[in-house]
């Protein structure tokens, strides 16, 4: 994986929004992708429950781009672009054209930069949109247009409603094309899946390594779609020929990873592993409390998934006869590479879970903001995997350690 292209990632952790107003807490660009992907999945679900079909690999492959482009104009906010593209359009083909050119260098992957360039054509209206996915399209839009209305609601409570009137009335007008989504009215009218989206956006309070300080400072949220982003890339080059149903499940596994956290915190790892038991023990908790609490405000059409990417997430595994098996890589690439068996290569959302925390400890280091949490962390996670382990086709010792060269 191009260490640059995933720091150049991970900046999604320092841009503000809505930083023209005021906030009761930290509003990143990479804790609104993850919600926006979370809402995807469920008013997604919703539809794939009335027989429209999904596009997941294209959702998945969308919120990374948009990711990309908000990085390179972080600078132009969303109202400013949309007047671009209507009143200047040749100027914001440029934009997009200066946009793509920023990640060239990143992007050794063909393939993968060819399927950016298609996405930002097909946005700015130069590429047509293929039929199949405008249902896709269409529950990927409600989904940025609600994860942006729940943050104004956020912070509703601490502006005075002058400051807010224009964007909520634009705000409520662009949703409207979207109310036809039922997973989208149920929301609206606060029905059970909202108490649920509730539970989840509680992972965006929780800061990680809370216990230092830290620079930037990354959500359990935001996080989880940074695990998510570097199991999509991290894959691609350790199997590029996986099927898309594994594509799929490795990329939700990572982002719901943490789901547990949203109703017992973020425990750090030094206490899950004060004792040799504490680890087994705390998963057991954690499963009765996710039962508890989390389960009854799921839909029946997708708990049963949830559960599958949430119960040994950092297992490779597989379906078979209604069984979960675990299995080997080799087997997954082998024998399970196939939507009949819905592989899931846990091992790598682990080493990315891991490469996530060793970026976090490390560039906070780097920028001068430093404690013995960090550095302990850090060198623990350097030292974890041996210099000839070989993980889901990964020496990972050798890639973590390029990750903190200078």
């Amino acid at each position: 994986m191009d260490k640059n292209l995933a720091l150049k990632i991970f900046e999604g952790f320092s841009i503000q929004r809505w930083n023209d107003l005021v906030r009761p807490f930290d509003l990143v660009e990479m804790d609104k992708a993850a919600e926006k992907m979370v809402l995807a999945y469920i008013i997604g679900k919703y539809e794939e429950n009335k027989g429209n079909k999904i596009d997941w690999n294209w959702m998945i492959y969308a919120s990374l781009f948009d990711l990309l482009k908000k990085i390179a104009l972080c600078d132009i906010k969303a109202p400013v672009q949309q007047m671009l593209k209507k009143e200047f359009p040749e100027e914001y083909l440029r934009l997009n054209e200066w946009v793509l050119n920023q990640y060239r260098v990143l992007i050794d992957d063909e393939d993968l930069f060819s399927k950016f360039t298609i996405y930002i054509g097909q946005k700015a209206g130069s590429f047509p949109v293929p039929e199949e996915l405008k249902k896709s399209i269409h529950v990927y839009n409600a989904a940025h247009k609600y994860s942006t209305i729940r943050e104004l609601e956020m912070i509703s409570m601490v502006n005075e409603k002058e400051r807010l009137s224009n964007i909520d009335k634009d705000l409520k007008k662009e949703i409207q094309p979207f109310l036809d989504l039922e997973g989208l009215q149920k929301l609206f009218t606060h029905q059970k899946v909202f108490d649920f989206l509730l539970k989840i956006e509680q992972l965006r309070f929780q800061i990680r390594w809370n216990q230092t300080p830290r620079i930037p400072r990354t959500s359990v949220l935001g996080h989880c779609f940074f695990v998510a982003v570097m199991t999509l890339l991290l894959g691609r080059e350790s199997n590029p020929d996986m099927c898309e149903r594994r594509v799929v499940n490795n990329f939700f596994s990572a982002l719901f990873h943490d789901l547990p956290e949203s109703v017992t915190r973020d425990i750090i790892s030094p206490v899950k592993q004060a004792t040799d038991d504490l680890p087994n023990i705390v998963k057991k908790i954690e499963d009765e409390i996710v039962n508890k609490e989390l389960v009854p405000l799921m839909e029946p059409f997708y708990v049963d998934e949830l559960i599958y990417y949430t119960s040994d997430e950092f297992s490779n595994r597989i379906k078979s006869n209604g069984k979960v098996i675990k299995t080997t890589w080799k087997d997954l690439n082998d024998k399970y590479n196939s939507k009949d068996y819905d592989p899931v290569d846990g091992q790598l959302v682990r080493i990315c879970d891991h490469l996530s925390a060793l970026m976090e400890a490390d560039i906070s280091i780097k920028h001068g903001i430093t404690s013995s949490h960090l550095t302990i962390g850090r060198d623990s996670t350097l030292n974890h995997y041996g210099p000839a382990e070989v993980l889901n086709g990964i020496n990972v010792y050798n890639l973590y350690h390029d990750f903190i060269k200078e």
